[in-house]
């Protein structure tokens, strides 16, 4: 059922989907497909772009790659041998580094003999992840989100327990790259895709908008149902994202609205303005909700989670949600309506100041 907010979107294909190892074409050149994710958000969003080599080879670019699982290699080959028209794969290109977008890279890339494109900052992130865990799980994970007030036992040990969790889904990550930057302009077959950076959600995170197709591959930056996710993690603890992150999206105001925005997860929509409204909108609403609650009493991340979401969350979805409090938390420091202070109790918790 949609949302007051998603019946304001223009939804092209209506309810239209890809089917797992199927395409759709939605302009020229572009393809949709759909993979599955073994998490609560149950896809990811993939796309095919009709591509040419240097020397003039006729192909096809992947963007994004979906969990490295059997089940996601196994409908890429169904893609493989049914959908590419005959030719290959020429290069993958991957929006940013978590693991439902890079987790088949180096698959992809071995099994095409390519190249990976990606930002820097991502591409490096994810190396460290994958062999690494950070900010998904480990005994780090663990003390960032107890002095957050994540203070249940069973909790910290299964996050603690979950050290591999990143490695799990991105076993491996392309040892070479060619780097995406904001501004720049990749000739994808016969037409110019110019990136745009984004920030908050993942390191340098990369849209791609192609102005002759009127096409903006959005990656996680605007979904069109859900709110992009903007987490403080435990390797950077100190962090403020979710500033950077709508500052990201309020430039995406300087595309055209009618553009039709191709997101990771839900449907393809037209109504980018009106969408990049909504979120605005909604980060000011938890804002003014974290306050009112910090007002009534001390709050640390983890007394804010029935404030900022109010379904029951399984430990995935918890770890993200805490992160997303801390993200709320230090936004709001920023601007000088919040305080917070280490408690006697090793917790962080902040208090209003307006």
């Amino acid at each position: 059922m949609a949302n007051a907010d998603e019946s304001k979107l223009a939804y092209p294909l209506g309810d239209t989907l890809p089917a797992i190892g199927e395409t759709i074409a939605l302009v020229p050149g572009v393809r949709w497909l759909r993979m599955p994710l073994p998490f609560a958000l149950d896809h990811i969003n993939l796309w095919l772009l009709r591509d040419r080599s240097d020397d003039g080879r006729e192909g096809w670019a992947i963007v994004d790659c979906g969990v490295a699982d059997d089940a996601t290699r196994a409908a890429w080959e169904q893609v493989f041998a049914h959908h590419l028209d005959g030719l290959p794969v020429l290069r993958v290109i991957v929006t940013h580094m978590h693991p439902d977008h890079i987790g088949n890279a180096h698959w992809l890339c071995e099994r095409w003999g390519c190249r990976l494109w990606i930002s820097a900052t991502d591409f490096n992130a994810a190396r460290i992840a994958s062999q690494s865990t950070t900010g998904f799980g480990g005994d780090d994970a663990a003390a960032f989100f107890g002095e957050h007030g994540l203070v249940d036992p069973e909790a910290l040990a299964r996050v603690r327990a979950r050290g591999g969790y990143y490695a799990s889904m991105v076993p491996q990550v392309p040892r070479q790259y060619r780097r995406l930057m904001d501004g720049q302009a990749v000739r994808i077959g016969d037409h110019e895709w110019r990136c745009h950076a984004g920030y908050g959600h993942a390191p340098e995170h990369i849209s791609l908008h192609c102005a002759g197709l009127g096409v903006l591959i959005s990656g996680d930056m605007v979904l069109p149902r859900i709110s992009t996710n903007v987490s403080v993690i435990d390797l950077e603890p100190e962090a403020d994202p979710l500033p950077l992150f709508l500052a990201s999206i309020a430039r995406m105001r300087d595309l055209p609205d009618e553009t039709l925005v191709l997101p990771s997860h839900g449907k393809p929509f037209r109504g980018l303005h009106e969408r990049v409204r909504q979120l605005v909108e909604h980060h000011d609403r938890h804002f003014d909700e974290v306050v009112a609650a910090c007002r009534e009493k001390p709050c640390s991340a983890a007394d804010l989670l029935p404030v900022l979401f109010r379904r029951r969350l399984d430990l995935h979805q918890t770890t993200f949600a805490m992160g997303e409090a801390v993200a709320h938390l230090h936004a709001l420091a920023g601007r000088g309506r919040l305080r917070g202070q280490l408690d006697a109790d090793g917790i962080r918790r902040f208090s209003a100041l307006v």
